[in-house]
């Protein structure tokens, strides 16, 4: 009787932590939504960089320094990089189509100041741009601009802390990855797990997407720099291509794009050339046909024929992630560019290595069962955390004692001699 008491006892105590357990991890949910931008952001961060600072970290030997190197020389630049192309783009679209440039209203649409109403940027424009009219109204000109430069000031901060946050979240997993893995590890069970082989299965896919995406960026982008700088110089008089730097990189991130790839850049960009041909000598038509087959072959179609399936998502179709990163900002907002991906890997490896079972009613295996030619393979993916790499990681902080160790050692060692 007091052993059926125990066992009930026993089961409502598990009960209430399910309980506690689930609403912790409703409330994880619910704050993870609330900051999914920084989080998606994050981790693109880490898949991107990844093994760059695992090759760093095989040469520096410190998780920390590989981690802070990493992020130091290649992600913050990545970023600054794309502020830069994107504020020096809206500036010249701005200036193109008015004739003029209000950095109030390119600050306003670049840094995301959606609060910012158009009379308070006009207002704060005028008031910088005429100081008289403080003479007329100076407490309602002085509270206008206080109001308006402080929701400017909120915005652009909020905008620089989410990039920095974001930062320090790639930072921190590139630190700690192989911890978080052995934890995981461990939840699940063990390598032989469908669990493991499932979250093995994802991180490699996810690594694939993101790493060779930015390495495909990347090179396409000194490609099209290239082009454009060689253009520049081989041109005749009165034909140039404008803000070279900018438009590399716009061509790079258009090449993620299957069969757009840079033709959404590299085409505008003839058509220019086409016009200022046309205004300067007729001859001068047929450079740009021969700079028009130039782009082709070297931004188009050699890329998207060699290059891009070997780097850019090579455990995945391409067109299939075309959707994922068209229809993720339509459907999320900016950061769906990077949710969707994630989304869709889940769900693919879902597909792959646990559904068919589930419908057939048969025992859970760690392959994947269809699919073999898409996505990784679960067996070789989960054999990643243990390379020498990690494995050496783990051994250097295993070989610092700290002073509990050092103490605990003393009697052992002092018995050893006796």
């Amino acid at each position: 009787m007091a052993h059926s008491d125990d066992r009930t006892g026993f089961e409502r105590s598990r009960i209430g932590w399910w309980l506690f357990v689930a609403l912790l991890a409703a409330v994880a949910a619910y704050l993870a939504w609330r900051f999914v931008g920084l989080l998606v952001l994050g981790v693109f961060g880490y898949y991107a960089t990844r093994p760059i600072g695992d090759r760093v970290g095989e040469v520096v030997g410190r998780d920390w320094l590989a981690a802070g190197i990493t992020v130091l020389l290649v992600l913050v630049p990545v970023i600054a990089l794309s502020l830069y192309a994107g504020s020096q783009l809206l500036l010249a679209l701005r200036g193109f189509l008015t004739g003029t440039v209000d950095p109030v209203a390119l600050l306003g649409q670049y840094f995301g100041l959606g609060d910012v109403s158009l009379a308070e940027r006009q207002s704060l424009a005028s008031a910088l741009e005429n100081p008289r009219t403080f003479v007329s109204n100076p407490r309602q000109r002085a509270v206008t601009v206080l109001q308006t430069g402080g929701s400017v000031a909120s915005a652009v901060a909020g905008t620089l802390l989410l990039l920095a946050l974001s930062v320090t979240l790639s930072y921190f997993l590139l630190k700690y990855d192989d911890d978080i893995a052995g934890a995981l590890r461990q939840l699940f069970g063990g390598r032989d797990t469908v669990g493991y082989a499932y979250a093995t299965a994802v991180d490699a896919d996810l690594e694939s997407v993101f790493f060779g995406n930015l390495l495909f960026v990347a090179i396409m982008s000194v490609l099209a720099g290239l082009a454009y700088l060689g253009t520049n110089l081989l041109a005749p008089a009165g034909l140039a291509v404008p803000m070279v730097a900018v438009l590399a990189v716009l061509t790079g991130a258009a090449s993620l794009i299957p069969l757009v790839v840079g033709k959404v850049v590299y085409v505008p960009v003839l058509a220019l050339l086409a016009v200022q041909a046309v205004r300067s000598s007729g001859a001068a038509l047929a450079f740009v046909g021969a700079t028009a087959v130039v782009y082709f072959l070297a931004l188009d179609f050699l890329p998207q024929t060699f290059l891009q399936p070997y780097i850019s998502g090579r455990h995945l179709d391409g067109i299939v992630l075309m959707f994922a990163y068209l229809l993720g900002p339509v459907l999320f907002g900016w950061y769906g560019f990077f949710l969707l991906p994630i989304v869709f890997v889940a769900i693919l490896e879902a597909v792959r290595i646990v559904l068919p079972e589930l419908l057939h009613g048969e025992r859970l295996t760690l392959d994947a069962t269809m699919g073999e030619s898409v996505g990784a393979d679960p067996q070789s993916a989960g054999d990643v955390p243990s390379d020498e790499y990690a494995e050496n990681r783990f051994e250097e902080r295993d070989a610092e004692p700290s002073a509990d160790d050092t103490d605990d050692a003393t009697p052992s060692d002092s018995s050893a001699g006796n």
